[in-house]
């Protein structure tokens, strides 16, 4: 199929002219007073109601009453001469693994099902400040494991596509939300590709920042735990520079986060910035499994990106993926692990974790410090091997997944390829790269496979090279064949 959009399988109707605007769009009409913040939050709460049941994107929504009072007395100080922040009068629906004040976040978890926490997350704090309004939660596989949304808390969130397939995940509700126009814009994070996965399996932008750029807490530990970062999904790559604009910055409760060199929306003004040379890593010289038809989108997308001036070359790089995989799983054990281990030495939490926070308690409970400390110098040794890389290339590409979109009903796939997966995310592994290398990487979409299944591939940049890397996604989405998202066109 390649370049031509499906049309979506769910019973939904187009939406209408406000939900469908760029965020950017409509914060400037919102700046402008041409529409309205009731307005605005009217259509989006519409939109919800109407589609929502049918994919279990939003979750946790707060009442209409109480959001629409938010929204008259924005517009009031609005009317009253009052600044307007860049996301002024936008409503977002947060990512429940992320603290929201006043607001029930559940890490997807029967646990934590009534926790109402007492402050926001950094990047939640600063998007209220820069005038969103939080409406409600996006749904999460349970504590973020895994690349399909389903919880014992809300239950699975559908594709945007096709409700018999998986949305992806962590970020799968964020992603469906964004795809059927129920929010503007959506943030995200990202350890095991969360921000990138479901963007691909969705038909929408995600991109995951640089280690520290967005800064990640509260958290009880602020110096270890760096892989997983926070940032932006959106429907256009401008979307997502609007939003980082206000997610990114250092915080001094975060000591390893920076701060940007500018704005990244208003770098992207203008004409899109193309040309330069992209190292394409493939499967990894037959490393990683993929499911058919995976590397011929991939491929073809490339092929667009060499049309606008850009020099792809296949590139193998001289490494033992192998153990940079091993050094993955020791390390996210040695974080996320042992954050769930506090829960599984409580016998009754114990009980209610899922297989895969047991798998990975249990694993951090075995881990070494020497075994800790290999896994960190392989990782320094991969970081060396991409600035080397970075020496004759402007970016690496990827697939974003290693199958297309699954049937929601199957956990996870236990073969790909003809290959058995030894754990819940080895296939994901073509994630990791970037995580590892502390890179910034977007997911751009690729097109789609017979079955109208939804592929994307990632373009990843060297550390805090966040800027180019936004650059070539927007240089591409210029010349993109199709529109993102799945909602249906009027």
């Amino acid at each position: 199929m390649g370049n031509k959009r499906p049309d979506s399988r769910h019973a939904i109707s187009p939406a209408g002219h406000i939900c469908g605007m760029s965020a950017v769009d409509l914060a400037g009409a919102i700046r402008e007073k041409q529409l309205s913040v009731r307005e605005v939050m009217t259509a989006f709460l519409d939109r919800i109601e109407a589609v929502n049941r049918q994919v279990n994107a939003i979750v946790s929504l707060r009442p209409r009453s109480d959001i629409l009072a938010e929204a008259d007395a924005a517009d009031a100080h609005l009317a009253a001469g009052g600044a307007a922040g860049s996301l002024f009068g936008l409503p977002i629906a947060v990512k429940d693994l992320a603290l929201t004040k006043g607001l029930k976040t559940t890490f997807g978890s029967p646990i934590f099902a009534d926790l109402v926490p007492e402050e926001d997350e950094f990047f939640v704090e600063r998007m209220r400040k820069g005038g969103a309004i939080v409406i409600g939660k996006t749904n999460v596989p349970e504590f973020g494991l895994g690349s399909n949304t389903y919880n014992p808390v809300f239950g699975p969130t559908l594709n945007a596509f096709d409700p018999a397939w998986t949305a992806g995940g962590s970020s799968g509700g964020a992603a469906v939300a964004l795809a059927l126009d129920l929010m503007p814009l959506a943030d995200g994070s990202d350890f095991g590709g969360s921000l990138r996965n479901p963007a691909a399996y969705n038909n929408v932008f995600g991109f995951r920042p640089s280690q520290g750029l967005v800064p990640g807490g509260p958290g009880f530990e602020v110096f270890h735990a760096q892989m997983g970062v926070e940032g932006p999904m959106g429907r256009s790559v401008r979307d997502m520079a609007l939003l980082l604009d206000v997610q990114a910055g250092h915080h001094p409760r975060a000591p390893l986060s920076h701060d940007p060199q500018g704005s990244f929306l208003a770098a992207l003004e203008g004409a899109p910035v193309a040309g330069g040379r992209i190292g394409w890593l493939g499967n990894l010289g037959g490393h990683l499994p993929m499911e058919d038809g995976i590397l011929d989108l991939c491929e073809a997308a490339l092929g667009r990106l060499g049309d606008i001036g850009f020099a792809v070359e296949p590139l193998l790089p001289d490494f033992d993926f192998e153990a940079l995989w091993q050094a993955f799983v020791t390390l996210r054990q040695s974080s996320s692990g042992c954050a769930l281990k506090m829960l599984y030495d409580d016998p009754a939490k114990r009980a209610l974790l899922k297989p895969e926070a047991v798998w990975e308690a249990e694993g951090a409970g075995r881990l070494t410090a020497p075994q800790i400390h290999a896994a960190a110098m392989r990782r320094t040794a991969w970081h060396r091997t991409l600035l080397s890389l970075f020496e004759r290339f402007d970016l690496l590409a990827l697939p974003t997944a290693q199958v297309f979109p699954f049937d929601v009903s199957v956990h996870w796939p236990r073969e790909v390829g003809g290959r058995a997966m030894d754990s819940y995310h080895r296939w994901m592994q073509v994630t990791a790269a970037a995580t590892l290398g502390g890179c910034p990487a977007v997911n751009v979409p690729a097109g789609f496979d017979a079955k109208g299944r939804p592929m994307g591939m990632q373009l990843i940049g060297r550390p805090r090279g966040d800027l180019a890397v936004l650059q070539a996604a927007a240089a591409y989405e210029a010349v993109l064949p199709w529109k993102t998202g799945a909602s249906p066109q009027a």
